[in-house]
């Protein structure tokens, strides 16, 4: 972020803590809307019923022993007792709340104590911070400070994190302080927003403010005061409308049009509003948002040139790491709201790509920027938006800007809380796979539990043991399970009988009596297919994983001497030890599995993001394009696919491609050359 503008520092460190001892929900406890809210097609769970298991799991502890549970530590500077949010007069601004927004749900969903005491601080401070106006938070600016944001304490923008932190925090242990908290805080908006709205200290709160009025609607579904839907239409109204930015202008077709954080923060803010207002339009614009955000500025790792500002599709911009995390997040709001799983797919997407190859193994070092192409990890300047002395793509603490050091934090347990949702015709839905349990409330009164065991998405098949609670023999409601738009024919079957094949793109149900022990097996067929992007490169794809070029790597820390204090003590840099400027042949599509072969490594480690434990491969002919060389240290202008005359080697060599999310040097989009 551009640090005069107080940059936008997204870190998923959730706060945790409050008056009353750490109580379990009853996995019934679910927030319906209330009229005249439309009721969602899909109900959130609470915070701790939905447990990972397997790799995702693994992606949890990996944090707790990290970055997420060590953020204090590690960056003092910022997370100590001096920030604002603890009462000092430190860092004021969004980077402690950030934090806090992914440690607590990681706390609660991990049952860690330790972790939830390290957010009581916050949650406390935060809670008892609020003044006889409704006013809460930081309220005193400071001088500058190196490293520091110390002014713009009263903005309107940090505040929204922590009401999702607080939000996340009542759904755990049900502190009904934080329903007074926001109640008063609310009223607090609705008389000074005419006076001061969104933007009236910085921009961010006005492209943002759609996190705003999601915790408007979910506190008016508890409390029902009809003053929150006043409040909600005046926030909306004072947030950037994109609804006719998506529909009407050009402005995703434009580059430097809008932060790429914001765009991801914001896409989602049209079907917040739906739920008070369901107009076609709404939905209509998000649709069409998503689409010419692909057309224009769309990579194969799911999301788009954004550094920072929007920056088209050339798989050498940048993508920052804020825009993974906050982007899942609006995807599983919008997945909840609507039910439509193209948003599902879009989610897995990020989650499977994008978000595991940005962040180191141990989870202690970042890229603010990733590449699609990315074939040296370099301090050098590149043809980004916005340059920080050359860091953005190294793995560092504090590389780049250190609002993804603070906000990275969210992407893998808001994930896991999002796997599963409960419906409403009283029954449950499994609409994001991965490996995992889940405890929940079916027909009105049943306690049930699901076991979901899968290689997902490495492998094909999801199985589901079902458990019924010990006071009831049988229980009938319905099982919603999602069928990816990339699967052509999934089987699904239960006690081992086939009950459905179905076609890609929609969601079946199982509406049946059950009992404990019953088993449901879905299998997901995969192939392999490709997509086309930029200059007409493509992508090979299998489910919902991209596969790139596995590259060799030569890596080295490099210690930072020169300025320690804005990019940290250290970062890594990688460089090639294998050659990647490879064109694929010009294969038809009903001909690839004849020159792509799929690989079954190994069985799936508790840790497959990684070159040297990835559980699958795949194996094609491809050949080095001599012209296509470095530049800048990246790859350089991607040849046009197909370029009359290119010259390939003639020689065709045997390539390896590896899950995008285990690479770190990669080509994902390559060019073709003729056959």
């Amino acid at each position: 972020m551009k640090k005069i503008l107080l940059p936008f520092l997204f870190i998923s460190f959730i706060l945790q803590a409050g008056a009353q001892p750490n109580k379990k929900n009853s996995a019934g406890d679910y927030t319906r809307s209330r009229a005249p809210l439309r009721q969602n097609a899909y109900i959130e769970l609470p915070l701790g019923a939905i447990q990972p298991k397997g790799w995702l799991k693994e992606m949890l502890m990996r944090q707790k022993k990290g970055a997420t549970g060590n953020l204090d530590s590690l960056y003092p500077l910022v997370m100590n007792q001096r920030n604002g949010w603890l009462g000092g007069d430190g860092d004021q601004w969004e980077r402690g709340p950030y934090w806090i927004d992914g440690l607590l749900p990681l706390a609660y969903i991990l049952d860690d104590k330790a972790l939830i005491a390290k957010t009581k601080p916050w949650i406390e401070w935060a809670i008892n911070s609020q003044q006889s106006d409704g006013y809460f938070g930081p309220s005193k600016d400071y001088s500058a400070e190196p490293g520091l944001q110390r002014d713009n304490s009263r903005d309107w923008w940090p505040k929204m994190v922590m009401l999702k932190i607080l939000k996340q925090y009542y759904s755990a242990t049900h502190d009904q302080r934080v329903i007074t908290l926001m109640t008063n805080y609310f009223k607090y908006q609705l008389k000074e927003l005419p006076q001061k709205p969104l933007d009236h200290w910085t921009f961010w709160a006005r492209y943002r403010g759609g996190d705003n009025l999601m915790i408007v609607y979910w506190l008016y579904n508890i409390t029902g005061d009809q003053f929150l839907l006043e409040l909600a239409d005046l926030l909306h109204t004072q947030t950037f409308d994109y609804t006719n930015a998506f529909l009407h202008t050009d402005m995703l077709s434009e580059p430097g049009s809008i932060h790429c954080v914001n765009l991801a923060q914001g896409i989602k803010e049209p079907i917040i509003y739906y739920q008070h207002h369901p107009e076609q339009k709404y939905i209509d614009a998000i649709k069409k948002g998503f689409e010419d955000i692909r057309k224009y500025n769309g990579m194969a790792h799911g999301l788009y040139g954004g550094d920072e500002a929007l920056h088209g599709n050339n798989p050498t911009q940048g993508s920052e790491l804020c825009t993974a995390v906050e982007m899942m997040f609006s995807l599983e709001k919008i997945l909840g709201i609507t039910g439509d799983v193209r948003y599902a797919d879009h989610l897995e997407r990020i989650a499977f790509n994008a978000l595991p190859a940005q962040v180191s193994d141990d989870f202690m070092r970042r890229q603010y920027f990733q590449q699609a192409n990315q074939v040296m990890i370099t301090r050098h300047t590149r043809n980004f938006d916005v340059n920080h002395s050359g860091t953005d793509v190294c793995y560092g603490l504090l590389t780049g800007y250190p609002c993804c050091t603070s906000n990275m934090h969210q992407g893998w347990p808001k994930f896991t809380q999002n796997l599963w949702y409960a419906t409403p015709d009283k029954g449950l839905a499994a609409l994001v796979y991965s490996p995992a349990s889940v405890k929940a409330i079916v027909a009105g009164a049943t306690a049930i539990s699901f076991n979901e065991e899968t290689d997902y998405p490495f492998g094909e098949s999801v199985k589901f043991t079902l458990q019924v609670d010990s006071k009831s023999k049988q229980v009938s409601f319905p099982f919603h399970l999602r069928i990816p738009a990339w699967c052509k024919k999934a089987v699904v079957k239960v006690n081992g009988k086939i009950w459905q094949e179905a076609g890609g793109n929609q969601v079946i149900k199982i509406n049946r009596e059950w009992k404990s022990g019953d088993k449901v097996e879905l299998e997901l067929p995969m192939h392999i297919f490709k997509n086309t992007w930029h200059e007409n490169s493509v992508s090979i794809e299998r489910g919902p994983i991209v596969y790139a070029l596995k590259i060799g790597e030569e890596a080295r820390e490099v210690k930072n001497d020169k300025d320690p204090v804005a990019y940290g003590n250290s970062y890594v840099e990688v460089r090639p030890t294998t050659p990647w400027n490879y064109g694929l042949n010009d294969i038809a599509d009903n001909k690839l599995d004849e020159y792509y072969t799929f690989e079954k490594e190994k069985a799936i480690s508790n840790f497959p993001w990684n070159a040297g434990s990835v559980p699958v491969s795949i194996k094609t002919k491809a050949r080095l394009i001599p012209s296509w060389q470095l530049y800048n240290e990246m790859a350089g202008p991607l040849p046009y696919s197909i370029t009359y005359g290119l010259e390939a080697e003639k020689e065709e060599e045997e390539i390896i491609l590896i899950p995008y999310g285990a690479t770190r040097l990669r080509i994902s989009q390559f060019p073709v050359v003729g056959r």
